[in-house]
C-alpha cells in the first residue's frame, strides 16, 4: 500500500477523502500485457475502501515497465498515472 495525495471521492451520497492506494497484479501473460487490481482507501490500516478497479498495461509500456529497477514501484507509478493520482514519496 502506498500513500497518495489526498483525493475527494463521492461515495453513497457523501464526499470522502482517499489517502492510500493498494494494488495487486491479477494476470500477467509474461509476454505483452498485465492486469492490475487497484483500490483507494481512507487510511493505511482499517481504512474504508472508497473506489476500486482494474487496469491493463500493454506493449510498448509493458516492455518498459520495471526497467528502472523496482518493478513494484513502477507498477504503482503507472497505475497512479493512469488514474491521475500523485504518489507521496
Amino acid at each position: 500500500m502506498k500513500q497518495i495525495q489526498s483525493i475527494k471521492i463521492w461515495v453513497n451520497g457523501q464526499e470522502q477523502t482517499g489517502n492510500w492506494i493498494n494494488a495487486y497484479i491479477i494476470n500477467d501473460n509474461l509476454q505483452d500485457s498485465a492486469t492490475f487490481f487497484w483500490a483507494i482507501f481512507t487510511a493505511e490500516t482499517d481504512g474504508n475502501q472508497l473506489s476500486q478497479g482494474n487496469l491493463t498495461i500493454n506493449d510498448p509500456e509493458y516492455d518498459q515497465w520495471g526497467q528502472s529497477g523496482d518493478i513494484n514501484q513502477a507498477a504503482y507509478e503507472w497505475i497512479c498515472y493512469q488514474l491521475s493520482l500523485t504518489l507521496i514519496p
